[in-house]
């Protein structure tokens, strides 16, 4: 088994490597003058199992175009069978039409890493679970929940996980199960144009610690919309545990002067020097998970049973 990381997220790759005991396969991942993509592998991977590490994040383009290239390269060097290994799969959120004309840009690029040589696909918690179908090679989709659930236990006792909003319920749930929480749900709605949400809370948030749970945090506008109205509504402290840590334009900022006690992350997007200096944002890893399930991918044994 071969472990190669492209350039989007290297702390990342490098953590999963040491937790294996292992040494990152030497590469160059490059640009000519002309911003062209180059990859060279510097070792034999002629009959190997390759994970290819990199996660999908800004630059998207970029670094998806590394992730194909990379791809291309190890098929063509004749490995045995190569992993994608994709903590964040940029382009998640267009998964079916918006509106006329609009494409479906994941299904777009699930084709793209297939063609380019992927026999195999591993990420973790895709924005929705109908993207697996996208992709006619296997995927394993990883969830950041036994993160978190160790982290919340930790840190926290008696207190209610929330769902931001109704699509996010199955996540919330899922957390709110395994630590024996209450759960609680937002839900949004706009009566009409060029009016503001207004976001009506289901459940009894008064006097409790709120944890808000999702998979992205972007722009940050409806995290903190929602810890502002859990507040408002009698909540003694509000936190949010979001497995991909975007935090966009001036998502940061926006955290920062929020009611959120504390905001934490994954690595699966590497952290800018802002988030690093913001006081309640926090980024735990998810190295571990990874090199767990990466082991016994190589090794033909479960992973689901990661979570159970």
């Amino acid at each position: 088994m071969k472990i190669l990381a492209c350039n989007s997220n290297r702390p990342l790759a490098e953590a999963i490597a040491e937790y294996m005991t292992m040494s990152i396969t030497k590469a160059s991942v490059r640009r000519f003058s002309d911003m062209e993509v180059f990859v060279e592998v510097h070792e034999n991977v002629r009959g190997e199992d390759v994970f290819v590490i990199q996660s999908t994040c800004y630059p998207t383009n970029d670094n998806l175009m590394e992730l194909l290239i990379t791809l291309d390269a190890l098929k063509r060097g004749s490995a045995r069978r190569i992993t994608a290994v994709i903590p964040y799969f940029g382009y998640a959120r267009q998964d079916r039409k918006s509106g006329p004309r609009t494409p479906i840009s994941a299904k777009l690029v699930a084709n793209l890493i297939t063609t380019a040589g992927a026999d195999r696909v591993v990420t973790l918690d895709l924005h929705s679970g109908q993207i697996q179908g996208f992709f006619d090679i296997p995927l394993d989709n990883l969830y950041a929940a036994p993160v978190f659930v160790n982290d919340i236990r930790a840190r926290y006792d008696n207190v209610m996980i929330v769902s931001p909003d109704v699509g996010g319920v199955v996540r919330a749930r899922a957390i709110a199960s395994r630590i024996d929480a209450d759960l609680a749900i937002i839900d949004k709605r706009r009566e009409r144009a060029g009016v503001s949400e207004v976001m009506n809370i289901i459940g009894d948030v008064k006097g409790r610690r709120c944890i808000l749970v999702d998979d992205i945090v972007d722009s940050a506008g409806t995290l903190c919309n929602a810890a502002e109205a859990l507040m408002k509504s009698g909540a003694v402290s509000v936190s949010a545990y979001v497995t991909h840590g975007v935090l966009s334009g001036g998502a940061v900022a926006r955290v920062t002067s929020s009611p959120l006690e504390e905001l934490v992350i994954t690595d699966s997007i590497p952290a800018t020097e802002a988030m690093k200096l913001a006081h309640n944002i926090r980024q735990t890893t998810i190295a571990p998970l990874m090199a767990e399930s990466i082991q016994r991918i190589s090794e033909e044994r479960s992973v689901s049973s990661l979570f159970d």
